[in-house]
């Protein structure tokens, strides 16, 4: 991913105009001219690492003279304690640029650790694939989605553009589930599938006779996903979604989904606890 340009790199620019666009008056007041530092950003309970390059991106944008050493890369465990980076350059850069680089790293480190959980959430030998959604946080859908694959999940449709998933709103639009599965497969792009939300069996059967190739069972109890599963029969991809999270995740892979989506992955998961100090201050 090219984080030097394109939404990341306006996401970037605005966060630091956010917190920066005025100046830095304490560090003005407080540092003297020309001082240089290292500082240390050390992860403060066990985390998955996500945003590294981010974080680096956001100080060299404060000063292209910082240096970022990497010790704990993307997709990386890190324990309390652990140095995640080291970034060396002028004081002043260092202290005006923390805040905005941590809160990548922290919130994008929390997404990947909540996706690590969740995987390791699910019973042992389960064949059930953990996805995100698209419930993103505005503009930074890009990271957050390869924050779920640093934490061993795995991604569904990227944008509106990435997928035909028919809505309850699409089917009543086009007058029923077959007749949007129907005109869906009549204008569908070479080798992009057809998946349905359905709510009941009825909708289930409606869609697989209707020849969609997969399904989302929309917030269903675990005991009426396990019945759709055993009605699809292997017929199509069969995706649970809807109110999972770590407490109920093991359950619903048990009934024999294929994919679990987990929309908390990226709106719900809470940022890590990362600090930046300089070398030698007091912790």
């Amino acid at each position: 991913m090219d984080i030097s340009s394109g939404v990341v790199g306006r996401m970037i620019d605005l966060a630091l105009e956010e917190d920066l666009g005025r100046g830095d008056v304490t560090t003005r007041l407080t540092v003297p001219e020309g001082a240089r530092a290292a500082g240390l950003a050390i992860a403060r309970h066990e985390i998955v690492v996500s945003g590294m390059d981010v974080f680096s991106s956001v100080l060299r944008r404060v000063d292209p003279d910082v240096a970022v050493e990497v010790r704990r890369g993307d997709g990386e465990a890190a324990a309390p304690g652990d140095v995640l980076a080291v970034a060396a350059g002028r004081t002043a850069s260092l202290l005006a640029g923390e805040r905005t680089a941590l809160n990548f790293l922290q919130r994008l480190s929390g997404v990947a650790t909540l996706t690590r959980d969740m995987v390791r959430s699910l019973p042992p030998g389960s064949a059930a694939r953990v996805s995100d959604t698209r419930k993103t946080t505005p503009g930074l859908r890009a990271l957050e989605k390869r924050a779920v694959l640093h934490g061993g999940g795995q991604n569904h449709r990227p944008d509106l553009a990435g997928g035909i998933l028919i809505k309850e709103n699409h089917a009543a639009a086009a007058g029923s589930i077959a007749a949007a599965v129907e005109r869906c497969r009549r204008g569908a792009p070479h080798g992009v599938g057809i998946e349905v939300e359905v709510r009941t069996e009825a909708e289930l059967l409606e869609a697989v006779e209707s020849g969609a190739d997969a399904v989302l069972l929309d917030n269903m109890e675990p005991p009426e996903i396990a019945r759709c599963v055993e009605i699809a029969a292997g017929r199509v991809l069969v995706e649970a979604s809807g109110g999972i999270g770590l407490d109920n995740a093991a359950e619903i892979a048990a009934t024999g989904v294929d994919v679990i989506s987990v929309g908390a992955l990226t709106h719900s998961a809470p940022a890590v606890d990362i600090s930046f100090l300089l070398e030698g201050a007091q912790r």
